[in-house]
This record gives structure tokens, sequence and C-alpha cells, in this order.
């Protein structure tokens, strides 16, 4: 039996959960349960769904703290490094000079550095994206959007795939599915609210409006025709459990999604900062990792370089959807929010065997060009520019809330 410096085991595990990993790996959005008023046939066999469901959670726990030890092991001191922020400079094209560069087109020149890190390390941390104070108005605004969408998912259990990407059952973590009307959820009920001004309009526009921090460099990647592909924000309260490393989809030549992970407040070792594996989304490691037995698994991580993204409050990684990667558990006492988004490759067509965290009734209805002018108009004064496409919930969705 081959062991870890560390002493652990490599292959214990495999035979009960290299068939279990390989269902999960591409499947964040578990299958809810929830129970109704129903017949005892019925009760029996949801409870019995209910202890299989507690049971793989169990399962990928244990998987998860087994993967923690190994990369730990291989680390300088068992401790990770943090990613850093590249220090990018715009390269002038030849015969000319910055001086008689354009701010734009030297912005243009620094995204298409960046996209070349991407590319090659497929991930990116980008310091100061947002500003601090809008960073504390949208984690305050997300916060309370997660207090309505608790209590309509309390009332109605059948509500929970229009609030959140990953089911509302498991420990601590989810991802919120957002509203891009002014109002958010208090709308779905046509409640009154109380204005508070529009935190998610006003990062979206810092972020990829005129004068939007990620925009040339999600140009750079996706061109403006690159589909809105998920809007929603990560939540991980204290208790919640490490995450077995995976890739968000199944590995395409082509890079099929860029996501953003933008944290609203500092992220401390202690609140359990993403893990990614760096420039794992190889071919190659995808097979080995994906199609693996826990054995090839566990040779991946060990000659894998693990970076932390411990982040300042508006500061964000872009990262490769294809890329290896966790959420760590948050052992602080605070919550860690996480405002998230993506947006699709073009030229990557067919299903991604991933449906991203987005309102379903936003899904393919918008791209980066979109969003951009809705920003230009938010700038021009339209006060809800994002009205035309709705709330995102569709005619099933409607028809859920109402029974």
């Amino acid at each position: 039996m081959r062991m870890l410096q560390s002493g652990w085991p490599l292959a214990p595990i495999a035979i009960l959960l290299t068939g279990l990993f390989f269902t999960h790996a591409f499947a964040p959005h578990s299958q809810s349960y929830p129970i109704t008023k129903t017949s005892t046939c019925r009760r029996a066999s949801i409870s019995a769904a209910d202890l299989l469901y507690q049971d793989q959670q169990d399962a990928l726990l244990r998987r998860a703290l087994h993967e923690q030890q190994i990369i730990h092991s291989t680390s300088k001191n068992g401790v990770l490094e943090s990613l850093i922020a590249p220090k990018v400079k715009a390269v002038a094209k030849s015969g000319t000079g910055f001086a008689s560069a354009s701010s734009k087109s030297s912005q243009v020149r620094i995204a298409q550095q960046m996209a070349k890190i991407v590319h090659k390390d497929g991930i990116l941390r980008i310091d100061d994206a947002l500003s601090p104070e809008t960073c504390d108005a949208l984690r305050v605004y997300v916060l309370e959007q997660q207090g309505l969408a608790k209590v309509a998912t309390d009332e109605n259990s059948n509500l929970s795939n229009i609030y959140y990407g990953v089911e509302n059952r498991r420990k601590g973590r989810c991802d919120l599915q957002l509203s891009l009307l002014r109002g958010g959820f208090a709308l779905d009920f046509n409640d009154a609210y109380e204005e508070k001004g529009f935190p998610l309009a006003d990062s979206l526009n810092q972020l990829l409006g005129e004068k939007g921090t990620l925009r040339h460099l999600y140009e750079q990647l996706v061109t403006t025709e690159g589909e809105f592909y998920e809007l929603a924000a990560v939540i991980t309260d204290p208790g919640s459990n490490r995450q077995t490393i995976h890739p968000d989809l199944p590995w395409n030549r082509l890079a099929p999604l860029y996501v953003i992970f933008l944290a609203l407040q500092d992220v401390t070792v202690e609140m359990g900062p993403t893990c990614f594996l760096t420039g794992s989304q190889s071919e190659k490691i995808n097979e080995l990792f994906n199609c693996g037995n826990a054995i090839q698994k566990d040779e991946v991580l060990a000659k894998s370089t693990a970076k932390l993204s411990t982040l300042n409050k508006g500061d964000c990684v872009l990262f490769d959807a294809r890329i290896l990667h966790c959420g760590n558990a948050n052992e602080s006492s605070e919550t860690r929010a996480l405002f998230n988004f993506s947006f699709r490759n073009p030229k990557v067509t067919g299903d991604l065997g991933y449906k991203g965290s987005m309102r379903s009734g936003y899904e393919q209805s918008m791209t980066l060009k979109d969003v951009h002018d809705a920003m230009v108009a938010y700038d021009g004064g339209d006060m809800d520019p994002f009205l035309k496409y709705g709330n995102g919930m569709t005619k099933k969705d409607m028809n859920i809330r109402r029974n």
C-alpha cells in the first residue's frame, strides 16, 4: 500500500469513493428532496433518499480532508502560499511609445497580457477590482437577499431551485442566484421595499461598465458576444465544511467559461478561501483526476501547485472553469460572501455539462455587450437598467411560487 510522507494511505478509499466522486465531479448542484404532505410510502422514500444524501456528504467530507492532507504535506512547511496579483504592464506596439498611446489602448494591451496569464495558469488575481464602499453595500444587500430567500424557501421548499444554485441543504454553503431588478427578491412577491440604492448595478458598473475594471479582460477572453452565464453570491457560513477538489465542468479543448469570485470582505485563511491548483486546466490533468481511480487522483494532487485565494475586500480571482479547485472550511466566526459571475466563450457550442448559478429566466438572454450597454444606460440615468429582462423567474418558477 502506498503511503504519503505524512503517513496517510493512498488506496483504502478507492473502492468506496471512486464511483461516487466521478458522479459528483461535475454536479455541484445536487438534487433536493423537499418534504411535503404526502403518503406514508412517499415519506419513507424521501427519508431513505435523505439518509443516502447524508451518507454521500459524509463520504465527500472524508475525501475532502484526505485531499487537504495531501496538498499540505507537499507544500513548504505544510502551509499553502497565497495567490499574488502579477505586475502587468502594457506592451507598446512596434514603433509607438506610451506617451502617444491612449489610455484605452493601454488598458487593452494590459488586458491582453492578463489574458495570457489566464491561458497559462488557469487563474489570475486582480486587486482593487471593486471599491471598498461598493463592496460593503453589496455585502449588506446580498445578506439581506439571503434572508428573504430563507423566508421564501422555509415556507415552500419547492422554491429552492429559484433562489439557490446549490440546493439549500449543504451545510453552511450556498450559491444565491440574484435578481437583476432594483428591489431584488422583494419584487418576486410584489412586496414593498425600502429604497437603499442599487448596489448590484453599482458593482456591475464598476466591473463591466464603460470604465469597468474587468471589461477589457473579458473582451479578450470571450469577446463582447460572450454569454452572461452566472450571477450569484457564494455565501459560506461559519462551520461550513471543506469541498472536494473539482473542476466546474467536463474538460473541453477550448476554455468554455471564465468565472469571477470577488471578495465582499477580507478573506482570511480562517474564512476558508478557495484553493486552486494552478495550471490544472490541462487535458492530461483533468483526465487523470476525473477518470482515474483514487490513487491516480492523489498522485495528481501530490504533484500539483496549490494556491490560496486569500483576498482583501474588493480583490477578485478570475479563473478558467476547467481548473481544479475547492472551497475550504470556514473556521472563523464570520460569514464569507463572494460576488460570483461568469461569461461563456462563444467559440464553445453545445451543452457545457454544467448549469451555472443563474436564475433560469436569465439563461441565454444576455451577452457581455448587453451588460455593458445596460451599465451605460445606468450611467445615463436609467435607474432600473435590466428591467426588460425581468426578475429571472420563468413561467414554471412563477407557478411554483403561486402553489
